[in-house]
């Protein structure tokens, strides 16, 4: 048995005779390609492609600020800008 991260699923030979159809049906949410009954891609809206890049690019930079959070700080003013 296999997990799928998705309440929906469509074998590869049904997303290749109409994959319109295929994105229409799943009314924006991911869809599991299958291929022999097993999970072989995910098929993703493309807004919920780019949310969730956007988290990993937050999640990218949470990083970076905790890595320099210790650093020195340098004072400046708005003119020195």
């Amino acid at each position: 048995m296999e997990l799928l991260y998705t309440n929906a699923s469509v074998s590869i030979s049904e997303l290749k005779k109409n994959p319109t159809a295929v994105i229409d049906e799943a009314d924006g949410f991911p869809v599991a390609v299958l291929n022999r009954n097993k999970p072989a891609a995910y098929l993703v809206p493309a807004a919920a492609f780019e949310a969730l890049m956007e988290k990993l690019d937050d999640i990218d930079l949470a990083r970076l600020v905790k890595e320099r959070e210790n650093e020195p700080t340098v004072k400046v003013t708005l003119d020195e800008l």
